[in-house]
């Protein structure tokens, strides 16, 4: 094949790649889902979320009061990387000239990174603090939890 078919498909397979990435990222169920969220209700999903992993885990309070911190520093790092448009509108403004929009796609890819990147030491600090305190057998709860790539079921 020549090198510039090569090339072509490559960059059709990427631009592919993002939109779709980013199609998916701006996807809503029907109830709306956590993009159409208020702080209310994302505080009362998240309180939930520590409820349930606490129950499952059998968490003492000093336990939960990390999971509760680990859950603060993943709801502000999402919210950092969800600041700015919604994603779907981002994905159309690539595709919305005759050609895709290369810079703005690189530059939204930038924008996500470095909204993770900045985030992140507090995210693995808080992380590894609530794991630090787990007992081995809440630990293998989570390895458990992790290998079934399902997660935890209700009943």
């Amino acid at each position: 094949m020549k090198s510039w078919i090569k090339r072509s498909l490559a960059g059709l397979f990427g631009a592919a790649v993002v939109v779709g990435s980013l199609s998916a990222c701006g996807h809503r169920p029907h109830d709306g889902g956590w993009n159409a969220a208020s702080a209310e209700q994302m505080a009362e999903r998240r309180a939930k979320m520590v409820a349930r992993v606490a129950d499952k885990l059998e968490l003492d309070a000093a336990q939960k009061a990390k999971l509760e911190v680990l859950a603060g520093k993943l709801s502000e790092q999402r919210s950092a990387l969800m600041a700015g448009a919604h994603p779907r509108e981002q994905a159309q403004a690539l595709v919305a000239g005759e050609k895709f929009d290369r810079a703005g796609a690189q530059a939204l890819v930038d924008q996500k990174a470095d909204a993770l990147k900045a985030k992140a030491p507090e995210v693995v600090t808080a992380l590894g603090d609530f794991y630090d305190s787990l007992t081995p057998a809440q630990q293998q709860k989570v390895r458990d939890f992790m290998q079934r790539r399902g997660g935890w079921h209700r009943g």
